[in-house]
């Protein structure tokens, strides 16, 4: 059985006495800070350059004193999650603020057809939000974990694969698409360019210039990506864990079932595994958004599909996931239960099922590296089947 050590989840603060509630709505250019000390009053709005952490300080102090609180009064503060990152909450946590970084999906809004929008009022909304939330109300938005610089930078080089890989779709595609605009379909491959010299449109003329020149430059670009995802393979394959952390020791265990490579015990170990403290599996199946969501009204009860409101790097990991778990896993009961629900039907309810198959696996994979329960019929690597 492996252990772990696990950061807490953010509560909430405690209210007996009074704090001072302060709200960011983060723009590129300004920030405007929101000042209140409970429910019901008018908030005090700040405006200040972006990034001048300075003047936070000071607008806190000028905020204390106008609302006549004393010098040493808590200060909690909340922001939405989004391009800043979460720099603006180590800051704030080093200045001894107590601050929640918010799903900005999870945040209420009106529901009127025209509602009206200012960051006036978002202020004053996310405050009303910070007062629920001190006072308990678990459900007035979800506060995001926020990882250790460690533990962010560790998922930078898979990411950043990743999204080469999708800018080298991008250009084949591109490329492609460019083609088959004069009729013309030629293989991306290394001889692409000597087959572009010889190709001919329907009437045997040859590829006009500008339309050449443009293919040109798409492939310059494409071979810039594919020398910048050789690159990342070597980085990826030169990654040794740490067998001291969580992290290593995941990376450690995963990749002896069959099916799951090294690859993508990297991922589930930086993503999840390695860092979010998980009591459940319907909390690691929301975590990823492999969980369904459910409509219910008067007499009509059923699920509305995945909610996809989670981790989308681990949810497209665990779909490819589950494809190789059916070819290198056939007699596990995950796998069978698969071919028994889904394997004859249509290939729409095969990607349904595969989906299923995703979550359940998901699951025995944590019960693997938490408790060390093998999933049935498993089998290791370098056992007979």
């Amino acid at each position: 059985m492996m252990t772990m050590t696990r950061t807490t989840e953010s509560t909430p603060a405690n209210t007996s006495a009074i704090n001072l509630l302060l709200a960011f709505e983060l723009g590129e250019r300004s920030w405007k800070l929101g000042f209140t000390t409970g429910l019901g009053q008018r908030p005090r709005i700040r405006q200040i350059p972006a990034g001048a952490v300075d003047r936070v300080l000071e607008e806190i102090a000028r905020a204390k004193r106008r609302l006549h609180l004393a010098d040493d009064t808590l200060v909690v503060s909340c922001y939405e999650a989004g391009r800043d990152g979460f720099w603006l909450h180590r800051w704030l946590v080093a200045q001894g603020v107590t601050n929640h970084v918010v799903d900005s999906s999870s945040i209420e809004v009106n529901r009127r057809a025209r509602r009206a929008k200012t960051d006036k009022l978002d202020l004053a909304g996310l405050l009303n939000l910070l007062a629920r939330y001190l006072a308990g109300d678990q459900r007035a938005w979800r506060v995001v974990h926020v990882p250790s610089v460690a533990e962010e930078d560790a998922r930078q080089v898979h990411r950043t694969w990743e999204s080469v890989q999708q800018d080298r779709c991008r250009l084949r595609c591109r490329l492609q698409g460019l083609l088959v605009t004069q009729g013309v379909r030629l293989r991306i491959n290394a001889t692409f360019l000597q087959q572009l010299e010889t190709a001919r449109l329907w009437d045997g003329t040859p590829i006009p210039e500008g339309l050449k020149h443009r293919l040109h430059h798409a492939w310059a670009q494409l071979e810039l990506v594919n020398r910048q995802l050789e690159e990342l393979e070597a980085m990826r394959t030169a990654l040794v864990p740490d067998r001291t952390t969580a992290t290593g020791r995941y990376v450690d265990a995963l990749p002896t079932l069959r099916g799951i490579g090294r690859v993508g015990a990297w991922v589930l170990a930086t993503e999840i595994f390695g860092w979010r403290q998980i009591t459940n599996r319907r909390q690691l199946g929301a975590l990823v958004g492999l969980v369904p969501a459910p409509f219910q009204s008067g007499e009509t009860a059923h699920d509305l599909g995945i909610t996809r409101a989670g981790n989308k790097h681990v949810r497209r990991l665990m779909v490819q996931l589950a494809w190789s778990w059916v070819h290198y896993q056939p007699a596990s009961t995950l796998t069978q239960w698969y071919q028994q629900r889904f394997g004859r039907g249509s290939k729409r309810l095969r990607r349904i099922g595969i989906v299923a198959l995703a979550r359940k696996l998901l699951i025995a994979l944590w019960r693997y590296v938490e408790h060390g329960e093998i999933p049935d019929g498993a089998l290791l690597k370098g056992e007979a089947a």
